[in-house]
């Protein structure tokens, strides 16, 4: 059976996490999860000026690596529809100017071709539609602009993989419900998620029929994440 990812599962189960959800993104990735997101922004380079989003933002790991990297003039807004998520966010925001929103990646709250970069880090996967989430995120980026994609992936080495796959599935759920309990069996849903997910090629194919070019992915610490990369269509003169 397919994993429900309706909104008000989703909504509900990181809800349940949220106090814990930084500490258990740095412990089950040993601390790599902060590489992974160094990396895209390096990988799409952000320019000085335009504006940048981040959706699905939970609690702003992404948006405030986009804060750092960018220049001081472009503003970076980012999105999610759990609030308490956006709460914790604001706390770990301080002087890192970033505007956070509550809202939904099928319906974002953004006119046509406003970003240079609109991106998503571990939650695309979330969506309960991918090619509806990337439509939608596509629609606000700019032409020429960038839909940057950052998400766990399946490594290409037999042996890594089928190791990888074990400990999502017997480890990495016993451990994630103990150190934080929810109803939602947030760590049974993790590697569900990963699994039915598209992975390479099948995700770049995705963007495509999006309206992105250009496609490309990269992948990270041995395949076991991936950065995404499409360029919407410049307009034609």
């Amino acid at each position: 059976m397919p994993v429900d990812k309706s909104g008000s599962r989703i909504r509900q189960m990181f809800g349940e996490i949220a106090g814990r959800y930084d500490f258990m993104n740095h412990f089950l990735s040993g601390g790599t999860d902060i590489y992974w997101r160094w990396k895209t922004v390096r990988l799409a380079r952000p320019e000085n000026g335009d504006p940048i989003l981040d959706v699905c933002t939970g609690t702003g790991d992404l948006a405030f690596a986009w804060r750092k990297k960018a220049g001081t003039e472009t503003p970076v807004f980012a999105t999610d529809f759990t609030h308490g998520m956006l709460k914790l966010a604001e706390k770990k925001r301080q002087q890192r100017d970033v505007v956070f929103m509550e809202a939904d990646t099928l319906h974002l709250p953004f006119e046509d071709d406003t970003f240079q970069v609109v991106s998503v880090a571990f939650g695309l996967r979330n969506v309960a539609s991918t090619i509806g989430g990337l439509a939608e995120m596509t629609r606000v980026c700019k032409p020429g602009g960038r839909v940057v994609v950052l998400e766990f992936s399946l490594p290409d080495n037999r042996i890594l993989s089928r190791s990888y796959q074990w400990y999502f599935r017997n480890i990495l759920p016993k451990m994630g419900q103990l150190l934080v309990r929810n109803r939602q069996a947030a760590y049974e849903y993790l590697p569900q998620s990963v699994s039915e997910f598209p992975n390479g090629s099948q995700l770049t194919e995705i963007m495509e029929e999006a309206g992105l070019e250009r496609t490309m992915f990269r992948k990270l610490t041995g395949g076991i994440a991936a950065v995404y990369i499409g360029y919407k269509p410049a307009q034609s003169e």
